[in-house]
């Protein structure tokens, strides 16, 4: 069966090249890790970093590293208090420049990551996803992607979706090292860190209508 030069490099080649980029990015920016874990620790406590399951290839079930960007804040009721509350000044700092995704460098190594793809989601939201949006697990969840590098948290779920999976039938090596180029730009300009009305991205709670358009 002849395999296409898009089918080699998505089968064969993506993940070595992810995790040569990863490694080589963990030993280049390892006095960093080394200041912003200080940082981190002296600022907002311990832990130092922030662990959470996330879905990944085929759904599959990871642990996802980042650096925390939150303090422990609790309400009378022992509840975390809103986000917004608990980001702090250096916390806005962190996701602004991406320093808090470093940690997602080791996912890469590990093989839960990729260097370009999908974001990974909350867990919660596995049921919430139409048929359509379901193909974004279809390859490994990314450290960056095409939904980040086209307006990252300004832009509204269903928007993230469809650039997600056009990204799932569209993988190539031209278009992943598009994408890292585009990243560096991003972070370099700090744009798209919040959405239009919250710090963070709003909760998806399912798309209203159909499928999303492609």
């Amino acid at each position: 069966m002849k395999i296409s030069k898009v089918g080699f490099y998505r089968s064969f080649f993506k993940r070595p090249m992810d995790f040569m980029l990863a490694l080589i990015a963990i030993i280049v920016l390892s006095p960093v890790f080394f200041v912003v874990a200080i940082l981190v620790r002296t600022k907002l406590g311990s832990p130092v970093l922030f662990k959470q399951k996330r879905p990944g290839l085929n759904e599959e079930i990871f642990i996802m590293y980042k650096f925390r960007t939150m303090t422990e804040e609790r309400d009378w009721k022992n509840e975390l208090l809103p986000d917004s509350v608990r980001l702090t000044n250096f916390g806005k700092f962190l996701r602004s420049t991406s320093l808090d995704e470093l940690p997602e460098l080791f996912n890469i190594l590990k093989g839960d990551m990729a260097v370009i793809g999908p974001r990974p989601l909350l867990v919660q939201y596995l049921p919430l996803y139409n048929k359509v949006q379901k193909r974004r697990h279809e390859v490994r969840p990314g450290l960056s992607g095409l939904a980040q590098v086209s307006g990252r948290n300004a832009i509204s779920w269903e928007n993230k979706f469809d650039l997600d999976v056009k990204y799932v039938e569209n993988v190539s090596f031209i278009g992943d090292w598009k994408i890292i180029l585009a990243t560096f730009k991003k972070v370099l300009y700090r744009e798209g860190i919040s959405s239009i009305s919250n710090e963070t991205m709003e909760t998806f709670n399912g798309t209203k209508k159909g499928s999303t358009k492609i």
